[in-house]
C-alpha cells in the first residue's frame, strides 16, 4: 500500500484530500504546516507527498528542497490557491512532479497520484542504467555506433584523417554529416588548425559568394571594409561544405577551378590567394543522379568524390539505438542538469521500433523533449512523443484533398489515443488550454472509441 502526506495548513482541504486517500486505499498521514510535515516525512518516508505552497513557517517549496537533499527519490505534488505563473515555474524547476491549483478537482488529482506513484515505482524496481561520464569534450568529435557499417565508416576515417584528400560525405539528414568531417579534422593532420562549417542552402548565391571567398571594400552595396572567406579562415584545416548539391551551377565553376588550381581572389579583388585547407562536401541527395540531370557539373563531382563515405540511415542500424540513447542521456542530463537515468524495457523497445525518419537527430531531441518533460529519474513512456511519419504520409499522399483543419482533427485523436483520453495529459503535450481542446473535440466531431 502506497503511503502519502498531505501537508496543508488549510484543515477542510487536508481533511478533504485524507479522506478521498483513504477511500482510496492509501496509507494516509497529514500535517498542518511545513515544520510537521518535515518531522513526519522523516519518520514515516512516504511515496508521494501532497503539499500546498504557502503555509507559516516552512512553505511547500522549501519543505520540498530540504526533503530531497536527504531522499531525493520522493516525489512531490504542489498545490496552491494563487494563479502565479512565476511560482509554477520554479516548483517544477526545484523538483515537484506535478502542480494543481486550488480548489482541486479530483480528476486530475487522481491522474497526477497516479502518474507518480506509478514513477515512484519504476524508479524503485529500475536500476541505474544511464552511467554519467566525464568526458563531454571528447563527445563533441565522437560518432556513436557498433553495427558492421559504422565500423567500416571509423576505418575510412582512419584511412583518410592523416592526409588531405577531398572527400564527400553523403547521407540522409540527421544521420551525422558533420560529425563525420569533424571527426575526419580532428583525427589527423588538420587537427591542429580551424574547422569551418558552411551551410550552402543559408545564403544567396550572391552572399555564398563572398561568404567562401571573401571581398574586397567597395566590391558591392554594403561592402563597408575588406573581409576574409571561409577559405583564408580555414588555413590549413578543414573547410566542410554542408549540402554541397545546392550550389549554383556559377559556383560550381568557381569552386571547380579553385579544388583544380589551389588558389582563388575575393570579390573585387585581384591578388591571388593559396588555398590550403582540405575540403569536405557533404550533401543529403543523390548527387550521381543530379550529375546524370545535369543539375550538378560531372567534373566538379569527380573532383568532390576522390573518397565517398556513406552513411546509413539509423533504421538501418537499429542495434546502435541503446547505445545512441545511453549516450544522449548522458550528454542531455548534464546540459538540463536533471538526473533521468532509468528507462524501462518497453520504452527502449518503442525507441528501437520507430522508423527514425529524422535519423539521429530526430532520436537526441525526442530524447531532450521527454528529459523536459520528465519529472522524477525514469524516462517515461508518456513522454516519448513520436513523430508518425509512416502514417502521415500514407494517410495524407494526396495533401491537395486535405485541409488544415483534416490533419489537425487527425492529430487530436492521435493524441487523445496515445494517453488513453486523459484530456488534461493530451492538452499538454498539444500545447493548448484544456478548454481549447474541448472546443476542438466538440467542433470536429471527435468522439471517443
Amino acid at each position: 500500500m502506497a503511503k502519502i502526506i498531505v501537508v496543508d495548513d488549510d484543515e477542510s482541504i487536508r481533511q478533504t484530500i485524507c479522506n478521498y486517500l483513504k477511500r482510496e486505499k492509501y496509507e494516509t498521514s497529514s500535517a498542518a504546516d511545513g515544520v510537521e510535515g518535515l518531522e513526519l516525512i522523516k519518520r514515516i518516508s512516504p511515496d508521494l507527498v501532497i503539499s500546498d505552497i504557502r503555509m507559516p513557517g516552512l512553505n511547500g517549496l522549501e519543505l520540498m528542497k530540504r526533503v530531497k537533499e536527504s531522499k531525493p527519490g520522493t516525489h512531490f505534488i504542489l498545490m496552491t490557491a494563487y494563479d502565479d505563473m512565476d511560482i509554477t515555474i520554479e516548483a517544477m524547476k526545484k523538483g515537484a512532479y506535478d502542480y494543481l491549483e486550488k480548489p482541486i478537482e479530483i480528476e486530475k488529482l487522481t491522474i497526477a497520484i497516479n502518474r507518480a506513484l506509478e514513477n515512484k515505482k519504476l524508479s524503485d524496481k529500475l536500476k541505474t542504467v544511464i552511467e554519467s561520464k566525464d568526458d563531454s569534450e571528447k563527445n563533441k568529435n565522437t560518432i556513436i555506433g557498433k553495427a558492421p557499417v559504422m565500423r567500416s565508416i571509423f576505418k575510412k576515417i582512419g584511412q583518410v584523417a592523416d592526409n588531405r584528400v577531398t572527400t564527400l560525405i553523403q547521407g540522409e539528414s540527421g544521420t551525422g554529416k558533420e560529425l563525420v568531417a569533424r571527426a575526419i579534422h580532428f583525427s589527423g593532420v588538420t587537427k591542429g588548425y580551424p574547422f569551418v562549417a558552411v551551410n550552402c542552402t543559408a545564403l544567396t548565391e550572391t552572399l555564398l559568394e563572398s561568404e567562401l571567398f571573401g571581398h574586397m571594400k567597395g566590391s558591392f552595396t554594403g561592402s563597408i571594409k575588406d573581409k576574409k572567406g571561409k577559405f583564408e579562415i580555414a588555413g590549413e584545416g578543414t573547410l566542410f561544405l554542408d549540402e554541397i548539391s545546392e550550389i549554383s551551377q556559377n559556383l560550381q565553376v568557381k569552386l571547380l577551378r579553385i579544388i583544380q588550381e589551389k588558389e582563388f581572389e575575393r570579390v573585387g579583388g585581384e591578388s591571388t590567394i593559396p588555398m590550403k585547407a582540405r575540403i569536405i562536401a557533404a550533401t543529403n541527395k543523390n548527387i550521381e543522379k543530379m550529375v546524370q540531370d545535369g543539375t550538378f557539373r560531372e567534373d566538379l563531382f569527380y573532383r568532390l568524390n576522390v573518397l565517398t563515405i556513406n552513411i546509413p540511415p539509423l533504421r538501418d542500424r537499429k542495434e546502435d539505438i541503446p547505445i545512441l540513447v545511453n549516450h544522449f542521456l548522458n550528454k542531455i542530463n548534464k546540459e538540463l542538469h536533471k538526473k533521468v537515468n532509468k528507462i524501462p524495457n518497453n520504452v527502449m523497445e518503442i525507441l528501437k521500433n520507430h522508423n527514425w525518419i529524422g535519423n539521429v537527430r530526430e532520436l537526441e531531441n525526442t530524447l531532450m523533449q521527454a528529459i523536459v518533460l520528465s519529472s522524477g529519474d525514469v524516462l517515461e513512456k508518456e513522454n516519448i512523443l513520436l513523430r508518425e511519419n509512416e502514417s502521415i504520409h500514407s494517410e495524407f499522399d494526396d495533401i491537395k484533398s486535405f485541409t488544415l483543419a483534416d490533419i489537425e482533427k487527425r492529430h487530436i485523436e492521435k493524441m487523445l489515443t496515445s494517453v488513453k483520453w486523459e484530456k488534461p495529459l493530451a492538452a499538454k503535450y498539444l500545447g493548448i488550454s484544456l478548454p481549447t481542446l474541448y472546443s476542438k473535440i466538440e467542433n470536429y466531431g471527435i468522439e471517443k472509441p
